[in-house]
């Protein structure tokens, strides 16, 4: 593998159920993204978009294909060392923030650190707090934040560890308008002041946009692949 391409996805497939009930989720899918793009991946509710996702991070398992980040055949490892990876190499952001309750925004952002017993550099932690708009929110628990700023300490969650992809499943879906805005904007500062690879599924055409480069779903295969020309 190229050493500018930090995902290839190889003849990925999902089917759920058996002969008699058998629904195709994804269907014989490749590609590849090259270090530092950011991608949107679009299709209607049911096209397979969240499930290529959950592949892409390791949190589901293929019927059939292969997945590498960095050249490592994620589905190859075993649990105990898939679940380290993910930890290191796979920033994961959902719709609904899985924030711990119990722990304040600067506790949430380390958690991925402490699990994997990483030194904290203080300096950069403040500075990612600062990028995320949280710097008087460090001490508060999420239920005392907005929508909006919990999905920030779930980006920086997902920063914390310089991960090889951000992956961002409707990252605002559950947000207004504003809120929205607002979260896709820090995750194109992240692509740019910090060279993060992002593959954001959507289904949101206007925020699918934004991205570099546009991969459309539909019936579990890409039927469109859109990269902007550069300017």
């Amino acid at each position: 593998m190229s050493e500018d391409i930090i995902l290839k996805c190889e003849n990925l497939t999902k089917i759920y159920g058996n002969e008699e009930n058998k629904t195709i989720a994804l269907d014989n899918v490749s590609f590849n993204v090259k270090r530092g793009q950011f991608i949107s991946i679009i299709g209607a509710s049911g096209s397979g978009k969240s499930t290529l996702l959950h592949l892409l991070g390791g949190v589901d398992k293929p019927t059939s294909g292969s997945v590498f980040i960095n050249n490592i055949d994620i589905h190859s490892l075993t649990e105990n060392d898939l679940s380290a990876f993910r930890r290191k190499e796979i920033g994961l952001i959902y719709q609904f923030y899985n924030l711990l309750p119990i722990m304040n925004v600067k506790e949430n952002i380390l958690l991925p650190s402490q699990l994997d017993k990483r030194k904290i550099d203080e300096k950069e932690l403040n500075d990612l707090i600062n990028v995320l708009g949280l710097g008087d929110r460090v001490t508060h628990l999420p239920n005392q934040l907005s929508g909006g700023q919990q999905q920030r300490v779930a980006i920086g969650r997902a920063l914390i560890n310089h991960p090889a992809l951000i992956l961002a499943d409707e990252p605002t879906g559950n947000l207004d308008s504003k809120s929205s805005e607002e979260i896709v904007e820090l995750l194109k500062v992240s692509n740019k002041k910090y060279n993060q690879t992002i593959l954001l599924v959507t289904h949101d055409e206007k925020i699918a946009k934004e991205a570099d480069r546009i991969i459309t779903i539909k019936d579990g295969k890409i039927v469109k692949d859109i990269e902007k020309n550069e300017e």
